[in-house]
């Protein structure tokens, strides 16, 4: 019985654990920072690079843009929207924009910290101050085949994959509300969670035996993995006692199991922001990333847009005059992307303060500048936040064109969380350590 029980849990919330970092909510000194100044949740949306001419303005006045046709969704959260292009990588000219996207470091560049992205450089810093951690980050993305996005001490975390995993993850240790008493949790759900707690307890001192057996690498991605099990052991114990991750107000509601074809990578990424909203409404977690495909592929298949091809060798580099395909594919994107600013515009913080946007920033990160180029000469940006969040938002949106290293948007998402101290991130060599002046 032991043995069946551990294998439907593990099913359940440790299929991808290895893989994904867990990160936690902020203790009140964060979670309360002004208004305007520092967001408590942060989303990376991150793709492949794209076609300049496909992305650009058609048209910029001072700072107000005129969307392209790709870009066209963006007009209906204008006011939300910062869009940034022109931004030098660490090694504009290489081939490969893996994994400088989020780690402001070059292709194969380790540098003396380590390659790591910047939601785990967050993490860490967060850990460092002392903040308790349990409650996972998210890394969420079907279809991504191991595509290097995210970096933890030079090695690539993978995505979660599957939408059933990552939902049974994220909303495993929500209790419900007890139907004839709504202020306290039910009882068989904390007797689940029990056995849950048994089944970690299990897991970890096996775990802790095998150490003596491994090598020093397998030592510490155990290690990496006991520090799952420990996070979700304290997710769990603080849903039976009210604590993190247990029944929330405001805008929380966990959303219905994903149902419909999740063998359609697209349509499994759209349940993923579902996820991730739902995660942010119910404070399950302050910090996600959704990563659409790789690096080098991501298998496109829209019949709603006739569309289906596969996006690094069909519509960047394939025969699509006048990137028409490549045009649709960006504005089925910017539409996704749109989606989420609005149902966290619409989700009410729980302590009534303002929306799940207005203490959100939202970040589209790319690998590329240029991807028919293979350049990262000119990275491109486009971060969203409530009108009184993070960003200097205007009613016709912005659009600015600056030169700065690329790295200081990423210590600008570090400036968002609160986050101050940017010496071991990115680039040891770059002068300007500091995050990107006029955000």
């Amino acid at each position: 019985m032991r043995s069946h029980s551990r294998r439907n849990f593990l099913k359940g919330v440790g299929a991808s654990l290895g893989a994904s970092l867990l990160f936690s909510p902020f203790y009140d000194s964060i979670a309360n920072a002004a208004p305007g100044k520092k967001p408590k949740r942060l989303l990376i949306f991150f793709t492949m690079g794209t076609a300049p001419e496909v992305w650009k303005p058609k048209g910029v006045s001072g700072e107000t843009p005129t969307f392209s046709e790709a870009t066209s969704p963006l007009e209906e959260v204008k006011e939300h929207i910062v869009m940034l292009d022109g931004l030098p990588s660490a090694s504009p000219g290489n081939n490969h924009g893996s994994a400088d996207g989020l780690t402001g470091m070059g292709y194969f560049s380790n540098g003396p910290y380590g390659l790591i992205s910047v939601d785990q450089y967050i993490v860490e810093k967060l850990k460092g101050a002392g903040l308790a951690t349990p409650i996972p980050s998210l890394l969420l993305g079907a279809d991504t085949s191991g595509g290097k996005t995210g970096f933890y001490k030079n090695t690539n975390l993978v995505p979660i994959g599957s939408p059933m995993s990552a939902y049974s993850t994220v909303f495993s240790g929500v209790t419900p509300s007890n139907p004839t008493n709504p202020n306290q949790p039910d009882p068989a759900a904390e007797a689940r969670l029990r056995r849950r707690m048994s089944i970690l307890d299990n897991l970890k001192g096996e775990i802790t035996t095998l150490k003596g057996n491994l090598g020093q690498e397998q030592k510490y991605k155990l290690d990496l993995h006991l520090e799952s099990l420990r996070q979700i052991e304290n997710r769990l114990s603080g849903s039976m006692t009210g604590g993190p991750g247990g029944p929330t107000g405001g805008g929380c509601s966990v959303p219905t199991s994903p149902s419909g074809d999740m063998s359609n990578p697209m349509k499994a990424n759209q349940l993923h922001l579902d996820i991730i909203v739902g995660a942010f409404a119910c404070d399950i977690t302050r910090v996600a990333a959704i990563q659409w495909g790789s690096d080098q592929m991501m298998n496109v298949n829209l019949p709603e847009i006739g569309l289906a091809d596969e996006e690094h060798n069909g519509l960047i580099h394939g025969n699509d005059p006048g990137h028409v395909k490549l045009i649709k594919l960006e504005k089925w994107l910017h539409e996704q992307f749109v989606g989420v600013i609005k149902k966290l515009k619409e989700l009410p913080e729980a302590d009534g303060s303002g929306s799940l946007l207005d203490n959100t920033l939202i970040a589209w990160c790319r690998d590329m500048g240029d991807a028919p180029a293979h350049t990262q000469n000119e990275m491109k940006f486009v971060l969203a936040s409530g009108t009184g969040g993070y960003l200097k938002t205007a009613p016709g949106g912005r659009f600015i064109r600056s030169q700065e290293r690329h790295e200081r948007v990423l210590l600008s998402l570090c400036d968002a969380m609160g986050v101050t101290d940017y010496s071991g991130f990115g680039d040891p060599a770059l002068g300007a350590k500091s995050p990107l002046p006029g955000l």
